[in-house]
């Protein structure tokens, strides 16, 4: 009988993604299970995936409302624990997030063997609850920060989540920027507002110095602005939401403006996309800067504060980094070095492995 095995995840896709990368790279071996939250729905297909909503509040300081959402929470555990014993749960892998909290409580009450999940450089909280609980936290770093030396032993470093589809994708293979810019726009799940703005002065820029073809991912707000912008301009563009497919404007690529989620970085890195990030300054223990910083360490990126951020100095920085061509080869280069270990098969291996240990 397959080992049966429950996801935990919700939020935002930082979240769900690597979730269903966990679900792909499991399923053929054993019976999973997946459970989100109703923010989490949005990023999963429901033909694809099988899975089981459980929400769970946020709690609050407002202490109108903490009665209710502390009634919430404990609804959300009994919910959570009738679930796990129904289907007799072995495992738990946990992506993170305050929406991981009743179940891993529960799987704790229950002896269930609880793995986290952590790809920021940052621990997150809920994770750094249960760590002490857990088997295993999977990382792509072992010098995470706020991690507990005392539970560094715990670390299993794994290679960035992909999805499986990223593999059989060509990699950017040109070595050079000339006279075409193919620019990459992402600005997370929820589109970035900033990044629509304070780019385009930037961009009307390099369209007068070079051809210009624009990928830009929004929000449905902004989407008739940046239009009405691009048309007036007579610039090439596609624009696109986080739920569609990121692959066909990611592949035509050569240079990307970016948040510093710990998916987008891995995806670009691995398809040796060179890439600007402007990583969110309001994201918790400021973990988007200290995920840019690891690659930045490596040679992968150019990072830009927010708060560093105007029009004429991206404009400049733009510029030097097209113009800089010895530093963008060096990029790629460094992309290649770090990710080509990055298979499928290596890291469905190692899972299975782990999960399969007494």
């Amino acid at each position: 009988m397959k080992k049966k095995i429950l996801i935990s995840t919700g939020g935002s896709g930082g979240h769900v993604i690597p979730a269903t990368i966990f679900y792909e790279q499991l399923e053929n071996e054993f019976d999973v299970f997946l459970v989100t939250d109703k923010r989490g729905c949005r990023f999963l297909n429901i033909e694809k995936y099988k899975f089981t909503v459980i929400n769970t509040p946020k709690l609050t300081t407002n202490l109108f409302l903490l009665p209710l959402n502390l009634f919430s929470l404990f609804f959300s555990i009994i919910k959570s624990l009738i679930f796990l014993k129904k289907n007799k749960i072995e495992v738990l892998i946990s992506t993170g997030g305050y929406m991981s909290l009743p179940l891993c409580l529960t799987a704790k009450i229950l002896s269930i063997k609880i793995y986290l999940f952590e790809p920021n450089m940052v621990l997150g909280r809920a994770n750094s609850i249960f760590l002490r609980y857990a088997k295993k936290i999977f990382c792509y770093s072992n010098e995470i920060i706020n991690f507990p030396k005392r539970y560094l032993s715990k670390i299993l470093l794994i290679d960035s989540l992909l999805r499986k589809e990223f593999y059989s994708i060509t990699r950017n293979e040109k070595n050079e920027i000339n006279d075409q810019i193919n620019l990459l726009v992402i600005g997370g799940s929820q589109g970035a507002e900033l990044f629509d703005n304070k780019l385009k002065k930037p961009i009307i820029t390099l369209s007068k110095k070079y051809k210009l073809n624009i990928y830009q991912q929004t929000n449905p707000i902004n989407k008739k602005n940046l239009e009405d912008f691009y048309n007036q301009n007579n610039i090439s563009y596609k624009l696109f939401n986080f739920e569609e497919n990121i692959l066909k404007f990611i592949s035509n690529a050569n240079l990307c403006i970016t948040r510093a989620g710990a998916s987008t970085l891995s995806e670009l890195t691995f398809l040796n996309i060179p890439y600007l990030s402007i990583p969110y300054p309001l994201a918790k223990d400021d973990h988007q800067f200290q995920n840019a910083l690891f690659y930045k360490n490596k040679n992968c990126c150019w990072i830009l504060k927010q708060d560093d951020l105007n029009e004429g100095v991206l404009e400049n920085k733009l510029i030097n980094i097209i113009q800089n061509k010895h530093d963008y080869l060096s990029k790629k280069m460094s992309m290649r070095s770090f990710s080509f270990k990055n298979t499928w098969n290596n890291t469905n291996q190692k899972l299975i492995s782990v999960i399969n240990e007494n």
